[in-house]
């Protein structure tokens, strides 16, 4: 087994690569009460083009597919919900999709119960049950979904901004799909995707808690039924342009203000950079317009902005963006003086103590999460489907300097990459 160690926040993980494939991390946290797990796969809402690695056959799936499969793991045979069953353990359970993956995941307290919870975990994640039956009925259930997101006004101003990045990335597209979508989804789409994407080969399990790594190991290899290793499967994306796809949209809907969010559109890097990068970009962005900065505390009094703006850099293999939402009655002159306070730290330059304090506070809030055993799994699982490794935004902190910044202030903060999204009434 590996181990990986980061010296300066004290943690280790345990990582083991199956002979089937399965890349298993074990993050110990002996102090803590709390135990979780969660198995995920390389499968989210852009893979919805591929190769089958059986006959080599290229294949389109609908809009929506990876959300629908991970709806219908739960249901078995014997008209049981293994959702249900881990709910009736005491266990905190649940599933999600992302653009790049999907997860199955538990928390709980209780060593017997964990391994009862591990049981049905690992037993229904390898158990498709589709029929035509279950398959139109749960077509009910995700369109009702779909329409409560096409009402919510924060959900669409997100939706929207990526239609304006993007013109060919999948993202662009709701991880749910549309009605018209999901309508020709039916087991035979189901189980190709289930065998193609839910293969060992495609997936990673993490746990953390107060687990011995061989133990804990040997229980997850006494679950896992045979497969045979499928190797790498080929996914294929349309190209996507550089530069944006459009510079604004809005829509109206139910709010009391306005609400609004800028987009800026990134290229996406070689893995080895991704973790500097990512962290530069959120040190530049507090910098602009957090709540310590000059551009927030100037909009705030002069009441164009509601509260503290929210900001993030969201970055997979295929495509990387900065995020800025608020609520404003004036979202166009918060973008104008975005873009004017952009132009003023390229022409004044970077303050080094701003620069050190942000970069402190975004490190200090990395640490914060290895203390809780659910943060610690949903990290490494996101962070391995995008080939980084989790400590490295502990060792890069040191290369994350006033330079660099500069660098990516000026290749990455640029007006025509910059669209803006407004929902309003």
């Amino acid at each position: 087994m590996k181990v990986l160690e980061c010296l300066k926040i004290k943690e280790k993980a345990y990582i083991e690569d199956l002979d089937n494939g399965l890349k298993v991390i074990i993050v110990p946290k002996k102090e803590s009460s709390k135990k979780f797990v969660i198995w995920g796969t390389k499968f989210g809402s852009i893979d919805n083009k591929f190769i089958l690695p059986e006959t080599g056959e290229e294949v389109s799936v609908p809009d929506g597919v990876a959300h629908f499969l991970e709806h219908k793991m739960f249901e078995q045979p014997n008209g049981t919900n293994s959702l249900d069953k881990l709910m009736a353990l005491g266990l905190d359970a649940n599933a999600y999709t992302t653009n790049d993956h999907t997860a199955y995941l538990f928390e709980c307290s209780d060593d017997e119960n964990f391994y009862s919870g591990l049981d049905e975990l690992m037993d229904y994640v390898q158990s498709p049950y589709y029929t035509d039956e279950n398959v139109e009925k749960e077509k009910g259930i995700i369109g009702q979904e779909i329409m409560m997101y096409d009402d919510d006004p924060g959900f669409q101003l997100y939706l929207n901004t990526l239609k304006c990045l993007y013109s060919k990335c999948p993202i662009r597209i709701d991880i749910a799909g549309s009605i018209q979508s999901i309508t020709p989804i039916n087991p035979d789409i189901l189980y190709k995707c289930y065998n193609t994407f839910y293969n060992p080969s495609n997936m990673i399990l993490v746990v953390c808690g107060n687990f011995d790594p061989e133990n804990i190991l040997g229980e997850i290899k006494k679950r896992l039924k045979p497969s045979k290793n499928i190797g790498e499967i080929k996914r294929i994306y349309e190209k996507e342009s550089n530069e944006i796809n459009q510079k604004y949209m809005e829509k109206n809907m139910s709010v009391s203000m306005p609400i609004f969010m800028l987009g800026i559109k990134d290229k996406v890097v070689e893995s080895s950079e991704r973790v500097k990068r990512h962290m530069t970009i959120e040190v530049l962005l507090n910098l602009l317009i957090g709540n310590s900065s000059n551009l927030y505390k100037k909009l705030y009094e002069q009441q164009v902005l509601l509260g503290e703006p929210d900001v993030e850099y969201e970055f997979s293999n295929q495509y990387a963006h900065a995020l800025i939402g608020g609520q404003s009655n004036n979202p166009q002159l918060v973008e104008n003086m975005f873009i004017e306070e952009i132009q003023k730290l390229k022409r004044d330059g970077l303050n080094s103590e701003d620069f050190e304090r942000i970069k402190r506070k975004i490190y200090g809030e990395f640490v914060t999460e290895f203390n809780d055993v659910a943060s610690i799994s949903r990290m490494f699982l996101a962070d391995t489907v995008k080939n980084i490794n989790s400590f490295d935004y502990a060792n890069e902190y040191d290369n994350v300097t006033i330079e660099y910044a500069d660098y990516i202030l000026n290749e990455v903060f640029i007006e025509s990459k910059i669209v803006l999204s407004v929902i309003k009434n």
